[in-house]
């Protein structure tokens, strides 16, 4: 339909049109008596016959179609939008190289040339956060991401980053013969551990289902590498002079001891293993545990309290796993890349550069957006909030049919926003709609790991911001989704104070039932091509589910993205919530998610939210007109006569 409008327009002789990566659309054309400015005549062009997402983000001027041996058009051959679509220019000073270098790297292009975008090359956040890591690193230069988000052209970003030459802190190793102070995040999580020393809210699990024969002794020795690599595995708190200290043990060892069962039985032994308490007190605090099902097939369980660990430390430990076992197993050594810095450095030198005056800085963005009243998100739940949550939860997958994920892509593509930014901006809009409050703050981790020498390193980095959203019944979709991009932006300058500090800067209300400053999450992982599907050795490696039985937050919308698809689930406190008023809320917000694509000029308050079925049901409901009680009896009657019978 795109390709027969074009062709409609005069100076349109030949026209095709694809989705490049499942993102955006490019339009390739053959034109005839064209103006200089025919992009954006085209562009309107299509604009006034079809919808937003369905007119090109990129337009390519060819001087001929590409054809088959049989004269039809060769999709396949068309040229791709980043080799054609500008003139390369290729970087000259030594700072213009190395950046280029670098963005080359993160992205997996063969070069980077002036011109070029880092965005529409194929970047997104977590490959803009390490490639703002290597820059540091690299150049000795204080890089953040918003620069990155503001100024994508390699050109333009080499221009700003001369501007402003700040050169960065570099993380030394602290002194092991004095106390080991705890890093920010670890003292909550250990405040946390002591309010409710069972729970299994802040346990980092992953089981990887193992078939073929397995080389228990290799997997052994790779277990013991990686504990006398990480000091994060050796390592357990203790109270000392009236604070808690890290205590970093000189060796540890975790034994792996066969348990057989069955298929049967499998997902109650995964969640009995997941779900174990751990003592802070004592290490180490990762479990290992080995599942036997056949001779030839086994589960592996790992488990590690968030104090230690993080998802990104869970996939290093993994993917480090991979590598040492390959090698043991055929009887050959492995030498890991050297650890500059462990995480008892880091959490050394993340106070001494806070006081120094970044927490300060960093302090006054947030008091300034977040400061004051602070408001309590309410949704209409079915339960009553208990005094002291249980935290226990359930999740609900969701499935995204891939037509609206490839709308949603070029949505994003063309509001100059991403994936993250829209998602997130969906999340928000729909809970404005579920609460009808103004205010709406979401909790969101972020990896921060924005420096080279803590990429490696097995540790608890992850950094939570609460992003908040400013919506009332007029806001439009395209002016939320800027405002979103605006505020993330503006985080990502400012990640680095950690979410401890603000709390404690900002002193809101505390209560046992509620988590300070927000009550819902939003989670966002982006994963590489196949990554979490790896063989080990001679083993066939794939990850193993089970229910969901923990809940941090009232309610956190998770989003797994890869290049091959668009995931989403939903996980919720029982305490508050019943299974049937999530799966309402998954259906309203891929509602919404679809309105959103369909109008970007459509005020959040007009979105529709319904399903056909819910707006047939509320329609039968108002125009039931029956009474269903006797016109003959009076109402203080009719009270008296329920109230005998209830």
């Amino acid at each position: 339909e795109i390709e027969a409008r074009l062709l409609e327009h005069d100076w349109v002789r030949e026209a095709a049109v694809l989705a490049v990566d499942g993102k955006y659309l490019v339009g390739y054309l053959v034109l005839q008596g064209a103006e200089e400015d025919w992009r954006e005549v085209l562009s309107a062009h299509l604009a006034s016959h079809l919808p937003d997402y369905m007119v090109p983000a990129q337009w390519l001027r060819l001087e001929q179609m590409p054809l088959s041996p049989n004269g039809k058009l060769d999709r396949k051959a068309l040229p791709k939008p980043d080799v054609v679509g500008r003139e390369y220019l290729a970087p000259s000073s030594e700072l213009e190289q190395q950046v280029a270098a670098i963005w080359a790297e993160v992205l997996d292009v063969e070069r980077v040339g002036m011109h070029d975008h880092f965005f529409e090359l194929g970047g997104h956040s977590l490959l803009a956060t390490q490639a703002v890591s290597r820059m540091r690193h690299g150049l000795g230069l204080d890089v953040n991401v918003k620069a990155l988000f503001e100024q994508p052209v390699l050109g333009n970003f080499v221009r700003a980053l001369t501007q402003a030459r700040v050169a960065i802190t570099r993380i030394e190793r602290a002194e092991r013969d004095q106390p080991l102070a705890l890093s920010y995040a670890q003292e909550r999580q250990w405040f946390l551990w002591q309010l409710d020393p069972h729970s299994a809210a802040y346990h980092v699990p992953r089981a990887l289902r193992l078939k073929g024969r397995l080389d228990r002794d290799a997997l052994q020795r790779a277990f013991d590498t990686l504990v006398a690599r990480h000091e994060s595995l050796r390592t357990h708190f203790q109270p000392e002079a009236g604070r808690t200290v890290q205590v970093i043990s000189p060796r540890a060892r975790i034994e792996l001891h066969p348990v057989d069962t069955d298929e049967a039985h499998l997902k109650a032994q995964v969640e009995a293993r997941i779900t174990q308490p751990f003592d802070l007190r004592q290490g180490p605090l990762m479990r290992v545990s080995l599942l036997r099902l056949a001779e030839d097939e086994h589960v592996l369980v790992l488990v590690q309290h968030h104090i230690i660990s993080d998802g990104w430390s869970m996939q290093v430990m993994v993917d480090e796993l991979v590598q040492l076992y390959a090698a043991y197993s055929q009887g050959q050594m492995l030498q890991l890349p050297a650890l500059p810095i462990q995480y008892a450095d880091y959490a050394q030198w993340q106070r001494d550069w806070m006081e120094a005056g970044e927490k300060a800085r960093q302090l006054a963005y947030w008091r300034d957006l977040l400061g004051g009243e602070q408001p309590v998100l309410e949704l209409p739940f079915d339960h009553q909030r208990p005094a002291v949550p249980t935290h226990r939860g359930a999740r609900l997958n969701i499935a995204l049919p891939v037509p609206l994920v490839e709308r949603l892509q070029a949505l994003a593509q063309r509001e100059g926003v991403t994936v993250f930014m829209l998602l997130l901006g969906a999340y928000q809009a729909l809970l404005h709609r579920y609460s009808g409050q103004r205010d709406i703050r979401v909790g969101v981790p972020i990896a921060n790991r924005n420096r080279v020498e803590i990429e490696g390193l097995i540790g608890f980095f992850v950094n939570t911001q609460v992003l908040k959203a400013d919506i009332d019944g007029h806001t439009t979709v395209r002016q939320l989704l800027a405002q979103v991009k605006q505020r993330a932006l503006e985080a990502q300058a400012h990640q680095d104070l950690p979410f401890e500090q603000l709390v404690e800067a900002l002193q809101p209300e505390r209560s046992l039932s509620l988590s300070p400053l927000f009550q819902v999450a939003f989670n966002h992982h982006i994963s590489q091509s196949g990554r979490h599907l790896r063989s080990l050795a001679q083993l066939d490696m794939s990850p193993v589910s089970w229910d969901e039985a923990v809940a941090q937050f009232d309610l956190t919308l998770d989003i797994e993205e890869s290049p091959e698809q668009l995931g989403a689930s939903l996980s919720y406190a029982t305490d508050l919530f019943d299974a049937s008023t999530i799966e309402r809320m998954a259906r309203h917000w891929q509602n919404l998610l679809q309105a959103m694509v369909d109008d970007q000029a459509q005020s959040i308050g007009q979105l529709n939210l319904l399903d056909r079925d819910e707006q047939q049901h509320i329609l039968q409901l108002w125009n039931r007109t029956d009474s269903g009680f006797p016109a003959t009896r009076l109402v203080h009657e009719l009270v008296a006569d329920r109230a005998a019978e209830t």
